[in-house]
Parts: C-alpha cells; structure tokens; sequence
C-alpha cells in the first residue's frame, strides 16, 4: 500500500510539472529557440543526466531481443512525443494544448484494447465517443490569438503527441517489469536523441546564445532537469505499481495546473470552446477510465 500511496504521488508530481511546463516552454519559443531545436537541447542534457545517473543504479545488461522495443520507446516515447509536442505548443496556447493531452488516457483505452486484450465496455465506448468529439471541437474552432498563431494546426500536432505518448505508456510497460527503469530509460533517449538530431541541428545551431536573457536560461534548465528528466523517472516510477490506463488518468489535472499557472501569469485566458471541449474530454475521461485503478498484473 505504501509503494502504491508513493506511485500516486509520483504520478500527480508529473502532472504539475507538465502542468507548468506548458507555459515555461512558451516563454522560451519560438522567440529565443526554436521548437525542435529546443528538443534537441532538450533530449541531449536528459541524455547526459540518464547516463550520469545509472552508473549508481543497479547493473543490469540489456537482452539483444529488447533493443527493437527500446527503439520504438524512443521513437513513441521521446522523437515524435516531443517534436509534435513542442511544435504544437508553440502554435497553440497553454491550455488549449493542456486540454488535448487529456485524450491520452482514452488512446491508452484503445490500444490496451488492442494490444493487451483489454474488453471495451458500452460506458467506455461512449466516453470514447464523446472525448473524440471534445477534441474535435477543441481542435476546428479553438480560436487563434496572441500566443496561439496557429491554434488548429497546434492543436492537431498536440493530439498527435497524445497518441504517440499514449502508445509509448504501452510499449514501455512490458521493459518496467523486466529491468530497473536505470537500465534501460538511457538507452530509450540515447535511441531518442539520434532520432531528432536531423530534426533539430538547423535550430539548434541557430540559437543566439549572448542574446538569451538569464531568466530564459532557467526555464531551459527547468525543462531539460524537471519536465523530461524527472518526470521520465517518476513516470516509470509510478507504472511499477498502477496499469497504463491508470497512469494515463493523471494527465487530467494537467489542465488545472496549467491554466492556474498560465492566467495567473496572464498568458492565457478561458473561452467558452475551451470549456465545451473541456466538459466533453474530461467526461469521456471519466467513463472510460471508471473501473481502470487495479494494479496491473502483466
């Protein structure tokens, strides 16, 4: 009971620093760096930081069989999670992107479903029903504004991250149970880092790094330490004891943390589409994820 207590505070952490993170990541691009250069930035400092760390961790050899899995935790899980995450969000706003992130544990529904033989109840279909439609709604008339230039492609790019967080949650459960999260998460962001690199040099050498005030050089270190590092770990952390599904469910309060966050701080503002879809994906949320707080035993 108490490692289950410590994955839910594990699991609600992630949710405030993502939370956070959304409207960090704005003040820094695409104004100062631009968003795939920022991942690479991103991905290398937590490339350096995993590999630090696992050296006090256990000692541990990874089976030649798992590095196809581990590849495609890093494509899922870091490359296209992170390049379409932070493209989206410097199109769209911190909320509306917030917002969206709660469709993840429905996709996690669906390829649990899929993948992990998972039965689909009527309730379930239903929430899914109806937290397809918040994000269509969220995403055709979410309306542009001042920190939000391309709020329909942003949106769009944000619900691509979901699905491929939400499929990463299932790829990565079955290397949770057989090797320590020190073993293999460095290998998923050395993977990772070699798969944005082509993505983000361009940009990364186009940084002006004299013209960064300190401030700015904070928020980067904030991102690099807490939103990707930390909350990796605390992530697989918490899906030691709880099912994906389960893990998914947190990103709900993302949403809370983000806009007390970004209207305290005056960078964004509620609208009245941006509770409709709200109301929608937090309900379908709610149904499909009614029965999934069971430890999971795969």
């Amino acid at each position: 009971m108490i490692k289950r207590n410590y994955a839910y505070f594990a699991a609600t952490l992630v949710s405030i620093i993502y939370g956070v993170t959304f409207t960090v990541a704005k003040d820094v691009m695409p104004k100062f760096v631009l968003p795939f250069g920022f991942i690479l930035l991103r991905v290398a400092g937590s490339v350096v930081l995993f590999w630090a760390v696992s050296f006090f961790g256990p000692k541990e050899k990874i089976e030649a069989k798992d590095f196809p899995r581990i590849a495609a935790a890093a494509f899922f899980g870091v490359a296209l999670n992170m390049l379409t995450f932070f493209k989206g969000l410097s199109y769209t706003s911190p909320i509306m992107g917030a917002v969206l992130m709660c469709t993840t544990p429905m996709i996690v529904l669906v390829f649990s479903a899929l993948l992990l033989r998972e039965r689909l109840s009527g309730k379930k279909i239903f929430g899914l029903i109806l937290g397809l439609i918040g994000t269509a709604v969220l995403i055709l008339y979410g309306k542009s504004i001042h920190n939000a230039p391309k709020a329909t492609l942003g949106n769009l790019l944000v619900f691509v991250n979901a699905i491929s967080y939400g499929f990463y949650l299932i790829i990565v459960k079955k290397l949770m149970n057989k090797y320590n999260a020190f073993t293999f998460v460095k290998w998923i962001y050395t993977f990772g880092l070699l798969m944005v690199f082509p993505f983000g040099w361009g940009e990364f050498q186009a940084i002006v790094w004299p013209q960064i005030p300190l401030g700015i050089y904070y928020k980067i270190g904030f991102i690099v330490v807490f939103s990707t590092f930390l909350t990796y770990l605390l992530n697989l952390i918490s899906m030691r004891e709880l099912k994906p599904t389960t893990v998914a469910v947190f990103i709900y309060l993302q949403p809370l943390f983000a806009s007390v966050f970004a209207i305290g701080l005056g960078k964004d503002e509620i609208s009245a589409v941006k509770l409709i879809a709200a109301v929608l994906i937090f309900t379908g949320v709610y149904l499909v994820t009614l029965v999934n707080d069971t430890k999971a035993t795969s």
